[in-house]
């Protein structure tokens, strides 16, 4: 719903500012959060699954998503009795004849019907980007994670362009190993690996020194759809470091 938000309406909450406002609620009736919990719910990593069943990573991605586009977040939750959150979005003061059609992409974005494998086990995360790469004329498939990103290769008999991986999933096999397995059947494929910040995991496997193609998370859409086409196009993604607990873009004297 539309809405309008005044100083008094934005006094509890250091993120909210007054303004016009399009308000997205998603509630339900299941078990709730602790206050505890609550207050770590958008910490990257911060999961209460078993290990091995979430990473921690889709509340944190959307926290930035929605941040990105100067909104916020607004969670009220108690045990027992469900959670309700509401995502505010800024409305636009544009006409619509001064809107970008968002059926129609930029020519530099734009796919040439190559095959694109996104295997990433955090659903809502995995469902933007196919569904963004598929608005820009790709051929998407998807998995959850490596074992079911190797029968999706081999069902597809290795019609596959470009492996967009996260380097963090469950069921035995990263994405390092995922990509190793399928290099080794398509010399040609060409890789991105994507992670939230985590400096010991990205030390441990070493990949950032190798010159790796790596796309940080939380992206924004328009950063997944220029690394895929620069990567299709034999081009290099900006390299990055590890510093102070981030991923940050290395820089060259």
């Amino acid at each position: 719903e539309a809405v309008t938000l005044d100083e008094k309406a934005t006094a509890k909450n250091a993120e909210a500012r007054a303004g016009m406002f399009i308000c997205l609620q998603v509630a339900d009736h299941g078990c709730g959060m602790s206050s505890p919990v609550l207050s770590r719910i958008f910490d990257p990593f911060f999961t209460t699954k078993d290990v091995g069943k979430g990473t921690g990573l889709g509340l944190s991605t959307i926290h930035g998503i929605v941040k990105q586009h100067e909104g916020w977040v607004e969670v009220v939750s108690e045990v027992g009795k469900g959670s309700t959150f509401k995502v505010f979005l800024p409305a636009s003061t544009a006409s619509p004849a001064h809107l970008i059609p968002l059926n129609k992409p930029p020519a530099a974005d734009a796919g040439k019907g190559e095959t694109i494998l996104v295997v990433e086990d955090e659903l809502s995360v995995r469902e933007l980007a196919c569904m963004a790469l598929r608005k820009r004329g790709y051929e998407v498939l998807e998995a959850a994670h490596g074992p079911e990103a190797i029968k999706v290769w081999k069902k597809n008999r290795g019609k596959v362009d470009l492996l967009l991986t996260d380097m963090v999933m469950p069921n035995g096999m990263n994405g390092g190993e995922l990509a190793k397995d399928l290099v080794a059947r398509n010399p040609l494929l060409k890789i991105i690996y994507t992670s939230g910040y985590s400096p010991e995991i990205l030390k441990q496997d070493s990949l950032l020194s190798q010159g790796i193609n790596f796309l940080p998370k939380p992206y924004d859409l328009p950063a997944l759809l220029k690394a895929v086409r620069l990567c299709l196009d034999g081009g290099k993604l900006p390299q990055y470091e590890v510093r102070s607990g981030l991923t940050q873009t290395a820089t060259t004297a």
